[in-house]
């Protein structure tokens, strides 16, 4: 872009200067003619100089709103899956399950507390009362999820939709990898960045799809969580707020 804008204001200087000579050498009757293509040049350079500047900055402000309501979304996403494997043990890949699952699904509050009883194997041993230490848990009741992650708004039942790009649902996987021979529950939800800004330049789509920093978001996707590694975090910079 730099360099466009470079070869741009260079070719303005040098049509200015063409007019100047064309004003100076060229005959009268040629003149006009001549003076109104080189000035109709030099204000198609600066309109294509200007709008290489302010395009990206009108595309950026675009896309850091759309992305902060996507992220939103895909942090209900989260919270929602991990609330369902902290109730069945695993995740889910169907929106329709997790919506209902919210709907239906309570917490089981409980607390822990330490005790001790008589070890009645090493009473018999050494003939004098021995104890052992152990961890006693009480359910002390029952919680709705809903209640619990959303209160009393319902954005859950739409949060599989993509923000901004009607019709356009986020991916939603889920399954199980293997680590030292155990199976660990996985999820992952996401969306390209083809999606969200789908009527946006191409050519700056196509850049964003490439960025690799630390204050954007890498990739060609958003998303939170991996079906490649145990982890639940999104791929965004804390400057869409946190992804943890």
């Amino acid at each position: 872009m730099l360099t466009f804008i470079l070869i741009a204001v260079a070719v303005i200087l040098v049509t200015i200067g063409l007019v100047k000579l064309v004003d100076k050498f060229i005959p009268s009757k040629f003149k006009p003619i001549l003076n109104i293509v080189l000035w109709l040049l030099i204000a198609f350079l600066g309109y294509q100089t200007y709008m290489s500047i302010y395009e990206p900055i009108q595309f950026n402000k675009v896309k850091n709103k759309r992305y902060a309501e996507v992220i939103k979304s895909l942090i209900d996403i989260r919270d929602a899956e991990l609330a369902h494997k902290q109730v069945t043990g695993k995740f889910t890949d169907n929106f329709d399950n997790l919506i209902k699952f919210i709907d239906t699904a309570k917490y089981t509050i409980t607390q822990r507390r330490d005790s001790s009883i008589i070890d009645v194997e090493l009473t018999k041993r050494y003939g004098v009362d021995t104890t052992k230490d152990i961890v006693i848990i009480d359910t002390l009741g029952f919680e709705s999820v809903k209640d619990s992650l959303f209160k009393t708004s319902s954005r859950y039942k739409t949060m599989m939709n993509v923000p901004g790009a009607e019709g356009e649902k986020f991916k939603l996987q889920a399954g199980f990898i293997e680590q030292n021979d155990i199976k660990i529950p996985v999820f992952e939800a996401s969306v390209l960045k083809n999606v969200i800004l789908a009527d946006q330049n191409k050519d700056l789509v196509a850049q964003e799809n490439q960025v690799v920093s630390v204050d954007g978001v890498n990739g060609d996707k958003l998303k939170v969580g991996s079906m490649d590694e145990v982890k639940t975090i999104g791929n965004w910079p804390i400057t869409y707020g946190s992804a943890e």
